[in-house]
């Protein structure tokens, strides 16, 4: 199966579809996007979709609802979550001002104090 995003107001992911792999087939058995774009354009009437992939080998992230979509770098960008996070270019994934505690306990982002807290599970 072909995963194709449908773009919408600002660059918006709005929903994310399956199109079977065939129909992608171009006359000489290879997989096209465009087609799976007209595919999809003649079945909704909505014109602007990207494939997408599970395992990102195209546009960086696998879309999700609420993901953007950057045409400068073609990838898809997920929500930021915190005003304090960068964006890590080769990735197009947020980035926390503080790496991530490798103790083994879980954690959560307090974006107030800009640090990583334990989460009591008690």
């Amino acid at each position: 199966m072909a995963h194709f995003a449908k773009i919408g107001l600002n660059s918006k992911v709005i929903q994310v579809v399956s199109v079977h792999n065939n129909e992608l087939l171009d006359a000489d058995g290879v997989e096209q996007e465009a087609n799976g774009i007209n595919f999809l354009t003649n079945l909704t009437g909505w014109a602007i979709w990207k494939q997408t992939s599970y395992n990102a080998n195209i546009r960086k992230n696998f879309a999700s609802v609420g993901f953007k979509y950057d045409e400068d770098r073609d990838a898809f960008i997920p929500p930021k979550p915190f005003p304090s996070w960068t964006l890590v270019e080769s990735i197009c994934q947020w980035e926390a001002p503080v790496a991530y505690p490798s103790d083994g306990l879980m954690y959560e982002w307090n974006e107030e104090n800009q640090q990583w807290e334990v989460v009591d599970n008690s």
